[in-house]
């Protein structure tokens, strides 16, 4: 294949020579007999000497001393002192809050029939773009628009806000049919914005799923969180970077987060299909907690993730990467607990803004040492009292 593809693409070019044409491929056969080929059939036998000794079970504690990693990887990623079975626990509770509240909108769009999975499929079915030709022009300036009307939510529940703007652009093709949505820091000097990415590969579109992303991946999610930080004064470069620091935790917590502030502020009135898509991203990282921790500590097969309702190449993540799918939701989480907290001790004295502006202007930090700052600020602000 390697070859013929070779062949293929040299067939057109009209300033090769054949006898320069046929050299180049005669060397690349060479190549491939020589030294690709063999390393395949290397690799080939290595995987058929470790088959027999496998079995169903996916998880790093089959291996020596894996319990003990799982542990350390959680407290790596979470940045929290929480037990597996503690965050189990969570995931099982979110996920049942989550199905039970998206089974009353659901039932209300009129779809009652299968369990939550079929019926948002159905849902994403009605939404699919019915436009003549290429529909990703117009979907990449709904996304726009989306962000534009994020920053003006916004203005009311953020003091602190990035200098930079943002931009929202298509992933290019090379790295499209693998990528997912992602945000990029703006350039320091300015000479480039923050650009949330999107991929399009179509031909079905998440299209009920487009507020809540924009929501996560540029504003107010990851592009105030961590433009915010890169433009902060009086923190080491290191920080400022995020060169040692900014974990998953605070930092996809915080853009989890966003999506949970724009469904309690209202803002999907009138949009349930969109509210809908919020809630089904939420229960997707309530659902991470479940599988991860039931791959690493309960010895749950890789096909029983898949059941529980996440797909195949999700599910090889988390097997791959042990304990960093869980830091999402409890980042989150715990944002709202110290949140709710600063509520309950202020009083009338709270401030939205103030809280927000006080987690943004500390840069991404461990969850725990989060803490600490939240009562730190909140015995401050009861001092102006």
């Amino acid at each position: 294949m390697l070859v013929t593809s070779l062949e293929a693409r040299t067939a057109a070019l009209k300033d090769l020579t054949p006898e320069a044409r046929a050299a180049a491929i005669a060397r690349a056969t060479r190549i491939v007999e020589q030294k690709i080929r063999p390393a395949y059939v290397r690799v080939q036998d290595y995987m058929a000497e470790l088959n027999p000794k496998t079995d169903d079970r996916a998880g790093i504690s089959r291996l020596p001393n894996g319990a003990a990693a799982y542990k350390q990887a959680l407290a790596s990623y979470t940045s929290t002192g929480l037990s597996a079975e503690e965050i189990h626990a969570i995931g099982l509770r979110e996920v049942a809050r989550l199905e039970a509240e998206m089974d009353k909108h659901l039932r209300a769009l009129g779809l009652a029939d299968g369990d939550i999975e079929t019926r948002l499929k159905a849902l994403d079915a009605r939404f699919q773009p019915k436009v003549e030709g290429d529909p990703r022009p117009a979907i990449l300036a709904q996304y726009a628009e989306m962000v534009k009307d994020a920053e003006a939510r916004s203005s009311t529940l953020f003091n602190l806000k990035p200098r930079a703007p943002v931009e929202v652009r298509r992933e290019p093709p090379l790295t499209e049919p693998s990528a997912a949505a992602h945000y990029t820091l703006p350039a320091p000097d300015g000479s480039r914005p923050g650009v949330f990415w999107v991929p399009l590969r179509g031909p079905m579109f998440n299209t009920i799923r487009m507020r809540s992303l924009s929501y996560h991946e540029a504003v107010p999610g990851h592009h105030f969180q961590l433009a915010i930080q890169q433009e902060l004064q009086g923190i080491p470069k290191y920080r400022s970077a995020r060169i040692f620091s900014g974990g998953s935790a605070h930092s996809e917590g915080w853009a989890l987060y966003t999506e949970r502030l724009a469904v309690e502020q209202g803002w999907y009135k009138d949009d349930v299909p969109g509210l809908l898509g919020a809630l089904g991203s939420e229960l997707f990282r309530a659902r991470r907690l479940v599988v991860d921790t039931g791959l690493h500590t309960k010895g749950w097969t890789r096909q029983q993730a898949v059941d529980y309702g996440i797909n195949v190449e999700e599910v090889d993540r988390y097997v791959a990467w042990p304990g960093q799918a869980t830091a999402y939701m409890i980042g989150m989480l715990r944002i709202v607990e110290l949140r709710e907290k600063a509520k309950a001790e202020l009083g009338s004295k709270f401030s939205l803004p103030a809280f927000h502006d006080m987690v943004l202007g500390a840069g991404s930090v461990p969850l725990d040492v989060l803490g600490q700052l939240v009562d730190g600020w909140i015995a401050k602000e009861k001092a102006k009292a």
